[in-house]
């Protein structure tokens, strides 16, 4: 395999890693609904960006899961999926990320065959989305504890500093 053409899947969910794979691999996946908008790509294994952000993947949709809540950016597939599970009926809103254009979820996808009808082996989106609240509440814990640390970190170096400035009176 030529190594301009490898590619690395960083699955978020539990950080396993995958490849190196062909760019049509990566794209196969991101139609399969196997690649989340939280899980990163590479082309070396060390340097990481999130797999939405690789243009080649189509990962161009957001969806609307329920009013004024939205999943994505994510690939026909997932769309497709969501439909199969029940996640979603065929007249949600799904927007195209890179035109603007707004349309139902069956125009996007087309009809269902029967043997896409059957729930995909896979989380919910709402298992998903509850996981995505959790890590980004855990990461606002962390955050406020630094910036409280910091805040204190500054309370103690003022206080150093005015008692040296009252030293040199």
């Amino acid at each position: 395999m030529d190594e301009s053409h490898q590619w690395y899947l960083h699955k978020a969910a539990d950080g396993q890693v995958f490849g190196p794979v062909s760019l049509e691999q990566l794209q196969f996946w991101a139609d399969q609904a196997q690649i989340s908008p939280l899980d990163k790509v590479s082309n070396n294994g060390t340097s990481w960006l999130r797999a939405p952000m690789l243009e080649d993947l189509h990962m161009d949709y957001l969806v609307e899961v329920a009013p004024d809540q939205l999943y994505g950016p994510t690939t026909r597939g997932t769309i497709r999926e969501f439909i199969a599970a029940g996640e979603i009926t065929g007249d949600a809103l799904v927007t195209n990320c890179c035109s603007g254009k707004e349309s139902a979820a069956d125009d996007l996808v087309g009809p269902l065959p029967n043997s896409e009808m059957s729930p995909p082996a896979r989380n919910s989106i709402r298992v998903n989305l509850q996981q995505r609240i959790r890590e980004l509440e855990e990461l606002l814990v962390t955050e406020r504890r630094n910036r409280e640390m910091a805040e204190h970190l500054v309370e103690k170096l003022e206080t150093q500093l005015s008692e040296l400035r009252e030293a040199r009176r």
